[in-house]
């Protein structure tokens, strides 16, 4: 029997979500960063953990700056 990447429990059939290449209880599968529950495949991933695509994943991991994209975007370090 899987168990739940999230609560480490056995996921049955019933209560099964797919996504990132493992099974997970539905409520489990939440956002990272603001914890809203996310329906297999409508989200981002990032080191293996679920991340809403928007706007959570594009303000973690996307462009920086100004803006975030196009021409003033780039961040100087």
């Amino acid at each position: 029997m899987p168990k739940c990447p999230k609560c480490n429990k056995e996921v049955y059939f019933a209560e099964r979500v797919s996504s990132l290449g493992k099974d997970w209880h539905r409520p489990c599968l939440k956002c990272e960063k603001c914890n809203k529950t996310l329906s297999a495949g409508s989200h981002a991933e990032h080191d293996g953990k679920p991340y809403c695509n928007n706007p959570c994943y594009s303000a973690l991991f996307g462009p920086k700056g100004f803006g975030r994209g196009g021409t003033e975007s780039h961040t100087f370090n």
